[in-house]
């Protein structure tokens, strides 16, 4: 199971992969950062597309197709915005790693990337919000082996040994 969790620093919008996971605002209408990103990689298609799905709530998640990138899908999730800790911030984004898991697998995906949900303008604290996803991941994949590959994307050195400290603790 390890080896089929990986973190990778590069642009997520260039990955080959059945499925980017677009850290999204609830509006799912495109935004800053990755959001941004992938929707500027996307095209104006990826927006229309997102216009017809009446946004998507916190902890939760929605596909579309992909559209420009290499990826064939891009789920859409929307993280927590990080208050402190006590306003269930830790579940919404164990949420977002279920429901986009969950959608995937619906699908018949086998790979999936995902960029560090919440850790940037929503200021989600790195070392936290990396156990959370490699942690709820890896609970996945020991249950699932119709998953081949799960990506998570890194920017900066922060975020890149926060998921190199978390992604030990499953080797």
């Amino acid at each position: 199971m390890p080896h089929r969790m990986t973190a990778q620093e590069t642009d997520i919008t260039t990955l080959a992969v059945d499925a980017i996971v677009n850290a999204a605002n609830e509006s799912l209408l495109g935004g800053g950062g990755v959001d941004g990103a992938i929707h500027r990689a996307a095209g104006p298609d990826l927006l229309a597309e997102c216009r017809t799905l009446n946004g998507c709530p916190t902890g939760q998640a929605k596909m579309t197709a992909g559209y420009a990138p290499p990826a064939l899908h891009v789920i859409h999730t929307v993280g927590p915005i990080w208050n402190g800790g006590g306003a269930g911030e830790d579940e919404l984004l164990r949420g977002c790693y279920v429901n986009s898991m969950a959608l995937a697998a619906e699908a018949g995906l086998k790979t999936i990337a995902f960029p560090a949900i919440s850790t940037g303008v929503y200021r989600f604290p790195v070392p936290r919000a990396t156990a959370i996803a490699v942690e709820t991941v890896a609970g996945i994949l020991r249950g699932n082996a119709a998953f081949n590959q799960v990506t998570f994307c890194t920017f900066g050195d922060e975020v890149t040994t926060a998921y190199a400290t978390a992604l030990d603790a499953y080797r």
